[in-house]
């Protein structure tokens, strides 16, 4: 197609809208409500993600090393423990440790620093992936040399169950707000061009080909969907901003954090960009298909 016609369609497609523009109102109002949606329930849904991921890799497993056991043996220990399949990391933390964790939580009224100490030596292990914790548990267990084993038992099998629901979740909701926002777009971009019916019409009737009928109302359905994109992406950023700089100084300290702003928030953009246009295009190709059959 010649650069004339691109540009031909370019301004006819500029003109439509303007000639229709209520309902081309109509038309970014569904793309701005939907992508508003669209956009608030990823940016929650990808946060949660990302704070059960945190929660995740801080799964562990401690070691309580029967108090028996000289420091090399625990040491010869933490070797045989590194070595077990699906173990990704082995922290040896001595008894005088503990009692120094101890005493930073609680201060120096629990230092026992008259008394023996009666803690144990501890392996502190992480598996390759946080599901197999509790297999890599079972298998430190069974080595000679250890008191007791903790890791949540039955505590973290839910917590993996409620985490791989909340995903599944997140993902139906995310495709039915994207097929939502699909059906009522191309659904308002179709009265607009039921509107133009006799429009059309004539085109086909003076020899217009369907790609000459069908690229103006595809470039005019890009806008509509660019057009309709800005605004769920300003709010959008305004709100995670504000929220971001409301609730990171409160969870500074735990072991989770949430998405930060501005990589997050351009990959957001883009999508959410991407989906407007792609969804205009798609919309007013799938709504024009059946007026293009004018004989």
């Amino acid at each position: 197609m010649a650069i004339k016609t691109w540009i031909r369609h370019l301004r006819d497609s500029f003109t439509s809208i303007w000639r229709n523009r209520w309902m081309s109102l109509a038309s970014v109002g569904a793309v701005t409500v939907t992508l508003l949606l669209v956009g608030g329930f990823v940016a929650l849904i990808l946060n949660v993600n990302k704070i059960a991921s945190d929660f995740e890799k801080d799964v562990e497993v401690k070691v309580l090393i029967d108090t028996t056991m000289k420091e090399t043996k625990a040491l010869a220990l933490a070797q045989k423990v590194k070595k077990l399949p699906d173990v990704a990391e082995v922290r040896y933390s001595s008894k005088e440790d503990e009692l120094q964790k101890v005493v930073d939580d609680f201060g120096e009224d629990l230092s026992l620093v008259d008394q023996e100490n009666p803690l144990h030596n501890v392996l502190y292990v992480k598996a390759t992936e946080p599901q197999k914790t509790a297999d890599v548990a079972r298998q430190i267990d069974a080595l000679k040399g250890t008191s007791e084993v903790l890791y949540g038992k039955g505590k973290i099998d839910k917590f993996f169950q409620m985490v791989d629901t909340t995903r599944t979740i997140g993902l139906v909701f995310i495709v039915a707000l994207v097929l939502m926002a699909v059906f009522l777009i191309s659904n308002t971009i179709k009265l607009t061009i039921a509107a133009r019916q006799h429009e059309i019409e004539i085109m086909k009737l003076v020899g217009a080909t369907n790609n000459y009928v069908r690229v103006p109302f595809m470039l005019e359905g890009m806008w509509l969907g660019l057009f309709g994109a800005v605004l769920p992406i300003i709010a959008v950023a305004a709100g995670y901003m504000s929220l971001y700089e409301r609730l990171s100084p409160i969870v500074q300290n735990e072991v989770f954090s949430f998405l930060e702003p501005t990589n997050f928030l351009l990959r957001l953009s883009v999508i959410l960009l991407a989906m407007g246009v792609v969804i205009g295009i798609f919309g007013s190709a799938m709504s024009i298909r059946k007026y293009l059959a004018v004989k």
